[in-house]
């Protein structure tokens, strides 16, 4: 076997092994979902439960809040996701191709951004929420954290290499600058869109802390929001936590395979410049 081969096999054997290492967790909080209660985080450890119990699951989809919070979460992300496209899309392209006074300066400001703590503006952001009276609505879990420095960033850094003679053609033809936004950078996004989409997808999906705080009407319970109410300081429902976990995980494990291969694109294209 010539060393190129060898070299090879031992990448292909390493990155079999931390795809496994990796899926594990997942493997493992499936399986407990089919676990009794006093399995689950049992001594010794055992990986399969000694008797396979489907109660967990079946709750779970009989479980209306359940699969309500389910649909909620799903629309709600969908909006956001899409919202972040709309508005981060605008910006970047309004930054990586029109000429203003203080653009630069703007677009500094813009950056600092991303170096401040999320939990930092977490209580001023629920103050300034709760007197725009938005509690307990979808609006407070869409509207807030739709603008992203990160996600402007990395669209401008994509708009800057497209060519600019597709602009400029453009224009001749008498095109305004929404126009050319719509028609020619909009459908030339596909990867970088499909980067930011998913990644604010999975943010919705997966928030916990500001669903907590804004959100007491179960009608608008998130799904990571309804599974914490699972765990008290008495009682601890670890197989259900388990099975519901897995439940939840499954629309964010889809979207990440459906579109793998642009997300790949995506990283590589928004990094070029």
């Amino acid at each position: 076997m010539s060393a190129k081969k060898a070299n090879k096999s031992v990448l292909i054997i390493f990155g079999i092994g931390v795809s496994l290492i990796s899926i594990f967790p997942l493997i493992w909080m499936a399986i407990a979902g089919f676990k009794a209660e006093t399995e689950v985080l049992g001594y010794p450890f055992k990986f399969f439960p000694s008797e396979w119990i489907f109660t967990n699951y079946s709750e779970l989809f009989g479980n209306s809040e359940f699969i309500r919070s389910m649909i909620v979460t799903f629309i709600g992300a969908v909006m956001f996701t899409v919202l972040v496209l709309w508005v981060n899309s605008m910006a970047a392209y309004v930054f990586a191709r029109l000429n203003f006074p203080f653009k630069n300066a703007l677009f500094v400001y813009v950056i600092l951004t991303m170096f401040i703590p999320s939990m930092a503006i977490l209580i001023p952001s629920y103050i300034v929420v709760a007197k725009l009276k938005m509690l307990n609505t979808m609006a407070v879990l869409v509207l807030p954290g739709i603008a992203s420095a990160v996600n402007t960033f990395l669209m401008r850094q994509f708009y800057l290499n497209i060519p600019t003679e597709l602009e400029e053609a453009a224009l001749i033809d008498g095109a305004s600058r929404f126009k050319i936004y719509w028609t020619i950078f909009v459908p030339l996004s596909k990867a970088v869109f499909v980067l930011v989409g998913v990644s604010a997808f999975l943010g919705f999906w997966n928030s916990l802390i500001w669903p907590i705080m804004t959100i007491s009407d179960k009608k608008l319970y998130q799904i990571m929001q309804f599974l914490a109410f699972f765990r008290s300081a008495q009682n601890t429902e670890w197989a259900m936590i388990m099975a519901g976990s897995t439940v939840a995980a499954i629309p964010t494990i889809v979207i990440f395979l459906i579109f793998q291969k642009h997300l790949i694109d995506g990283i590589k294209l928004s990094g070029i410049k």
